[in-house]
């Protein structure tokens, strides 16, 4: 009798400690779970960038807006609110330099043009600038939104021909007409912004 208790204790105290043993590694993974998670959405907060630009009027014009970058999985997407134009169609482009001091934003240079390509739509098999983003629309009360996402863009990567940091964005008055070279015939440049991170 006596051994068949022993054995009985015996036994359950190996699953007293067993289980026991259980919940302690079971703890341990919940609790390894909760760091790797955290660290994964550390992850995704790191590799969300920004960029905003607060756009200036230019050649007198009356224009204002921002722009916003973000970058996401390695894809940059683009939105502008401009307001203060006039209502039909405008072209909007990156320029080569983050530099609006002249007062009609000839400072910033050229169209941002990193792989020696001609001007033109973008996505166009004959050859696009990596600023020519095109055209956009303005309605009556002049307001008009850009939207353009691309993975040909990074911000602050360091790779000169996808950053786009320290470079500008330029508003023209007139159409892009996609064919003129070198700019599209746009017209007077009537917006400037500077990226910055």
């Amino acid at each position: 009798m006596k051994r068949i208790s022993l054995s009985l204790i015996f036994c359950s105290s190996l699953i007293l400690f067993g289980c026991k043993d259980e919940k302690k590694e079971n703890e341990e993974m919940d609790d390894m779970s909760e760091t790797e998670m955290s660290s994964d959405m550390e992850t995704q907060k790191e590799e969300i960038k920004k960029a905003k630009v607060e756009l200036q009027a230019v050649s007198d014009s009356q224009l204002s807006g921002n722009v916003v970058f973000t970058e996401e999985d390695g894809e940059v997407s683009m939105t502008a609110i401009i307001s203060g134009l006039a209502e039909g169609e405008h072209a909007i482009h990156i320029h080569e330099k983050g530099d609006c001091s002249a007062s009609d934003g000839k400072s910033a240079g050229g169209h941002w043009n990193p792989t020696d390509e001609p001007h033109g739509e973008w996505g166009n098999a004959e050859g696009y600038h990596k600023g020519d983003i095109g055209n956009f629309t303005v309605d009556a009360n002049g307001n008009g939104t850009v939207n353009f996402s691309t993975d040909e863009w990074c911000i602050g990567c360091g790779d000169e021909k996808k950053d786009i940091v320290g470079k500008a964005v330029i508003v023209h008055d007139g159409v892009d007409d996609y064919t003129s070279q070198p700019s599209g015939a746009a017209g007077t440049r009537v917006g400037c912004g500077v990226i910055k991170e």
